[in-house]
């Protein structure tokens, strides 16, 4: 038997993430507004370790071998359930989607009010957010 791979696009990805039609009243559902424009967006992730923040259009991402991170530019969009954040790095995609929903990193005490999702290149990354208004419960300093 055959096995048929199907690989999505992150614009489509994207696509998904937009307001729809709520299905019980079929009107235009509300977007995501959990986040703030205002708010910066902290993000951790393990396995591999990964981080960054998001400020308006500007996002850093970094990683134990680029400690200071790589600042790039991003779109924002506020989806269904989420924001979605596309940009490029190193000359490659950059998509990201945060959502609500506890979090752990799974290394410290730490809980974290949102998942975070990120495909840079064709490379699928997990991790957590939180934001300087939506903060992380536990210790500072695990």
């Amino acid at each position: 038997m055959k096995r048929s791979i199907i690989r999505l696009a992150p614009a489509l990805l994207l696509g998904a993430c937009q307001p729809g039609e709520d299905t019980a009243t079929g009107a235009p559902a509300q977007a995501f507004d959990g986040i703030a424009s205002e708010e910066t967006i902290y993000l951790t992730g393990t396995e591999p370790f990964w981080g960054g923040e998001i400020t308006g259009s500007k996002a850093q991402y970094s990683t134990p071998e680029n400690q200071d991170g790589t600042m790039f530019e991003v779109e924002r969009f506020a989806g269904n359930n989420g924001l979605a954040f596309t940009g490029q790095i190193d000359g490659g995609n950059f998509d990201l989607m945060v959502t609500p929903g506890d979090c752990s990193d799974g290394m410290s005490d730490r809980s974290y009010p949102f998942t975070a999702t990120l495909k840079i290149g064709e490379e699928q990354r997990n991790g957590c957010a939180w934001t300087d208004r939506q903060p992380f419960t536990g210790p500072e300093s695990p």
